[in-house]
């Protein structure tokens, strides 16, 4: 029997190969991990590893620009730019009270709007252009390259989560046709002694439908488990994290977990991490989907929508706005 103590480990090879029964098996290992566990592991995923590496490359040489240079693309309103280091408190922890900044900084980025696109000339919440540094020439393309692969490759995984809920293979096609994304491109420093509530990021969920962690040599990341324990994520060679999130909660009326985590850079060296949140479409209505719910299960939750819930979450998160937070319930 599989250990809902330890992350498992999916292989994605057979499905993305269209082998016969594959979507069925891979499915079930998917619903193992996301109701015991909350994460898992994928391989064969289809990311080039030299894409990955690349990446990493340039997150490096981004933050290692003077920060005078990062703040001019500082975070704005739809959560694209520079976050500064102590640049957010998760003071939305379900699990511990936090009242210390993370220690770390990081860069978003979404979908490359072009400046003419309605959403942009409207200013239309989270639909903005990106902010990109102005002096690092092939910065820009690299990262589009990586989020559109990833896209891709959130379009193909979502089929899997509508079988492993027992829906049509073809369920979520229509809410990821042009998904919400976000590419958190964080640079941890050393924290060779940090103290019980000292964190390069606090303990928390995640806001998303699903975020895919890309293959990390530097460990840090940490999850807790549904008996309370925390366990380290081992450092596996091309593997992927994927784990869900708060949305995902509300899309299964609760069977899918949001399983807290928390990274500590205790490496002696920095530590870099690119953690792909993704979403369905803004506009799409996020309820329970009908296999979930029942006369003796209702819906847990009201119909939402991304830019509603993602408002309240940055209001209460981010400290690099100013403005007031409060801890008042979802």
């Amino acid at each position: 029997m599989a250990d809902p103590e330890i992350i498992p480990v999916v292989d994605l090879g057979p499905y993305l190969a269209d082998t016969p029964g594959a979507i069925e098996r891979t499915a079930r290992e998917l619903r193992f991990a996301l109701t015991e566990i909350g994460f898992y592991f994928i391989v064969n995923h289809g990311v080039p590893l030299a894409q990955i590496r690349d990446v990493f490359r340039q997150v490096a040489r981004f933050h290692a620009q003077p920060l005078e240079k990062k703040l001019e693309i500082k975070l704005d309103k739809h959560n694209v730019g520079y976050l500064p280091m102590k640049g957010d408190t998760l003071r939305t922890s379900s699990v511990e009270t936090v009242t210390k900044p993370n220690l770390n900084e990081a860069l978003f980025v979404a979908r490359d709007l072009p400046s003419d696109h309605p959403d942009v000339l409207a200013d239309r919440r989270f639909r903005s252009a990106n902010r990109w540094p102005s002096d690092l020439p092939g910065f820009r393309e690299v990262i589009v390259g990586y989020c559109d692969t990833l896209e891709r490759l959130v379009q193909k995984l979502v089929r899997l989560y509508a079988r492993a809920l027992d829906l049509p293979v073809e369920y979520f096609d229509q809410p990821f046709d042009e998904p919400q994304y976000k590419l958190r491109m964080t640079h941890y420093p050393p924290q060779a002694d940090a103290l019980d509530d000292e964190f390069g990021i606090a303990p928390h969920t995640d806001t998303s439908f699903l975020t895919l962690l890309a293959p990390n040599e530097v460990p840090g990341l940490s999850i807790r488990t549904q008996s309370g324990k925390w366990i380290d994520a081992p450092a596996i060679p091309d593997a992927y994290v994927v784990n869900g999130g708060q949305l995902l909660q509300r899309w299964t009326n609760d069977y899918f977990l949001a399983t807290p985590h928390r990274a500590v850079n205790r490496s002696g060296g920095e530590r870099y991490a690119l953690a792909f949140f993704c979403d369905g479409n803004i506009d799409w209505p996020v309820a329970a989907v009908p296999t979930c719910v029942g006369p003796d299960n209702p819906p847990k939750y009201p119909t939402s929508y991304y830019t509603d819930y993602m408002i309240r979450y940055q209001q209460r998160t981010y400290n690099v706005f100013g403005t007031e937070h409060k801890d008042a319930a979802e």
